[in-house]
């Protein structure tokens, strides 16, 4: 599909959430946004038991720090119902636009919440896309590069970033500023006579907004790099002990979140498709249930979109594929994809291995499937 002018989208964008489904090919999808990736147990519980119950008895994460569930049986009218006594649907009307990373390690010390509340109290932000994206950042920018208003301490206030960049917007409020900036978003694209989904859409975006903003102010700008993720294992810490552990290819089974929801109250999804555990002194627990809590997992850095059976788009099953050809071993970030479009990679450098209707490519080049291991193992 041609990419559309700054901007100009063909249409709103058509994100799923817990009252608008996708048709996927394994059957209906739900998103169930989880504002700042934080979760407690008995949501952990809600949701193992509406996979177990309804679906594919699965839980996927997302590259938002959201949650999914896949192979849907149950009317979305019960769906919704078990969604908001869970608290996991507090509003009918901005559910798809409830998107909110944090840092992960201060994720449960961070205003997620009066953010969500606020945003959900703006009757005109429900106009936002379902792309637009917030952040919370502690300062260690590892997030804030993601989204399209980020909200990051800089010298005694608060830096609004902008698409990723430092644009000097200075604020004292950081959920007053987000908020701000999301209105700002929208009357920029109005003025623009566009549909964009995200900042960087818009023509000369991060300035326009920052104008609209009041202006930028002078001073020192930060510099901002796409964020590390949490490494896997014991992390110590000021605010005390906690275990981080990937899931692999971000697919929990319901016994894991059951698992999870034992060990902490509450857990915190990561935008690379891990967990973070506060509080918790031992990883024991988390890879007893199947977790990868060693920083030489095999599937540090590795995702996969859902290929097969899930997508129609799909020419493989690039979770087989990926969890046969990947071995232990650094380097760059690995993604597999079953089509062209790519859905789910990581937005900086990586490996691409795609599936395609004659067999495989690494990094555009073809690759024959017996040699996919050694193929991605030296892409990396």
């Amino acid at each position: 599909m041609p990419t559309p002018p700054p901007g100009r989208r063909p249409g709103p964008d058509a994100c799923p959430g817990a009252l608008r489904l996708h048709a996927a090919a394994d059957g209906p999808l739900a998103r169930v946004r989880v504002p700042g990736g934080v979760v407690t147990a008995a949501q952990l519980r809600a949701v193992g038991a509406l996979a177990r119950a309804h679906g594919d008895g699965h839980a996927e994460l997302t590259s938002r720090a959201n949650l999914q569930l896949r192979a849907l049986r149950a009317e979305p009218v019960t769906l919704a119902a078990a969604l908001r006594a869970a608290g996991l649907l507090p509003s009918d009307t901005h559910e798809t636009v409830r998107n909110i990373l944090a840092s992960p390690l201060a994720a449960t010390r961070l205003p997620v919440a009066r953010l969500d509340a606020g945003l959900c109290a703006d009757a005109r932000l429900a106009d936002l896309p379902g792309r637009f994206l917030f952040a919370l950042d502690d300062g260690a920018l590892d997030v804030a590069a993601r989204a399209d208003v980020a909200a990051v301490p800089a010298g005694g206030a608060t830096a609004i970033l902008l698409a990723g960049a430092d644009a000097g917007v200075r604020v004292a409020d950081p959920v007053a500023g987000l908020l701000a900036a999301a209105h700002a978003f929208l009357d920029e694209r109005a003025a623009q006579g566009g549909t964009a989904w995200r900042l960087a859409e818009l023509t000369d975006g991060p300035a326009r907004v920052a104008a609209r903003l009041g202006g930028a102010l002078d001073g020192p700008r930060l510099a901002v790099r796409p964020g590390s993720p949490v490494a896997p294992g014991l992390l110590p810490g000021p605010a005390g002990p906690a275990v981080s552990a990937l899931v692999p290819l971000g697919r929990l089974h319901a016994d894991q979140l059951d698992a999870l929801a034992a060990a902490g109250d509450p857990v915190v999804v990561t935008p690379w498709r891990g967990v973070v555990v506060p509080g918790l002194a031992d990883p024991a627990p988390l890879a007893a249930a199947g977790l990868e809590t060693s920083p030489g997992s095999r599937w540090a850095g590795v995702s996969a979109c859902a290929g097969r059976p899930g997508c129609a788009k799909s020419h493989a099953d690039v979770r087989a594929a990926a969890d046969a050809a990947t071995r232990p071993g650094g380097g760059r970030p690995v993604h597999w994809t079953g089509c062209p479009r790519g859905c789910g990679a990581p937005a900086g450098d990586h490996v691409r291995v795609e599936a395609t209707a004659t067999g495989w490519t690494v990094d555009g080049r073809p690759a024959a499937t017996g040699d996919l291991a050694a193929a991605v193992a030296a892409a990396r």
